[in-house]
């Protein structure tokens, strides 16, 4: 399986919601909180500048939020990227 690694804050339930559908799927993913304002830097470089929790990568790949991922896995997407 791909590195996944999610961007979160703890009361986020998009955040809830995207964790729930990779555990679904099955996948291990690191998550990132980013109540620190640094991290949270980091995520909006990394994310082109997006702010919004959850950002989501799955290797090199910038899904973007829980929108984004849940229409990723709707169109059929998804699973080959986390299979990567």
């Amino acid at each position: 399986m791909a590195n996944i690694e999610i961007y979160t804050t703890p009361t986020c339930p998009y955040c809830h919601a995207a964790k729930a559908l990779l555990n679904e799927k099955g996948a291990k993913y690191t998550e990132i909180t980013v109540l620190d304002p640094g991290l949270r830097e980091k995520m909006t470089q990394r994310a082109n500048g997006r702010r919004t929790v959850p950002q989501i990568f799955i290797g090199e790949t910038h899904v973007g939020g829980y929108d984004d991922m849940a229409a990723l896995d709707r169109a059929g997407g998804l699973d080959p990227l986390l299979a990567q």
